[in-house]
């Protein structure tokens, strides 16, 4: 006996996620059937409503239902501290540890195998915003990945050419870490970026 083509239909859209696989599709989707018809609907609807309906900031980026994200318009973030990450879920990481400055969001990292260039990572929006003149210090939280760090070096001279100071977030020991459990790739870049106390 074979499947529901809905039903296998349902599988394999489920599989687009990242993280889920077909026997994870599987599960998820004889779930929403068997237990939980009201939770899809309303899944279903919030899924067309986010697809059809948020876009970019045209100013940092990062997704939003408005032209201007709320983060841009609001007056309460300083805006001389202009953080740049690689996509909107790190502004959501940024802005757990109280960072009140603004964003660029890259939407990616530098990845020349992948044809991924400058052109792709929006520099040109960020070049404009760098011009207007209110930003003081461009803060690099990109991954700690070789492209990450590609792109930071990259970013990083662009800020320099426009004369404005450029950091890099510390990377490190996590905070409750154990130094037996930290990676020697990890450990280094601890002693590289440590600070007098």
């Amino acid at each position: 006996m074979s499947a529901s083509p809905l039903l296998l239909e349902l599988v394999e859209a489920l599989r687009c996620m990242p993280g889920i696989g077909r026997k994870s599709a599987q599960r998820i989707t004889y779930h929403l059937l068997q237990r939980n018809r009201d939770g899809a609907r309303k899944l279903s609807r919030a899924l067309l409503d986010a697809v059809d309906n948020i876009g970019h900031c045209e100013r940092c980026r990062t997704f939003s239902e408005d032209r201007i994200c709320a983060l841009c318009q609001s007056s309460k973030r300083d805006n001389s501290l202009l953080c740049i990450v690689e996509s909107p879920a790190d502004v959501y990481v940024v802005e757990e540890s109280g960072f009140r400055g603004l964003y660029f969001v890259l939407m990616g990292h530098l990845s020349p195998l992948d044809g991924i260039g400058p052109e792709d990572l929006g520099l040109d929006t960020l070049e404009q915003l760098l011009a207007e003149g209110e930003v003081g210090e461009v803060i690099l939280a990109t991954g700690t990945t070789v492209e990450g760090e590609a792109t930071a070096h990259f970013i990083s001279e662009m800020v320099h050419k426009k004369n404005l100071r450029v950091s890099r977030i510390a990377h490190g020991v996590p905070m409750g870490g154990e130094l037996e459990y930290v990676d020697s790739s990890t450990m280094s870049h601890a002693i590289a970026g440590r600070r007098e106390l």
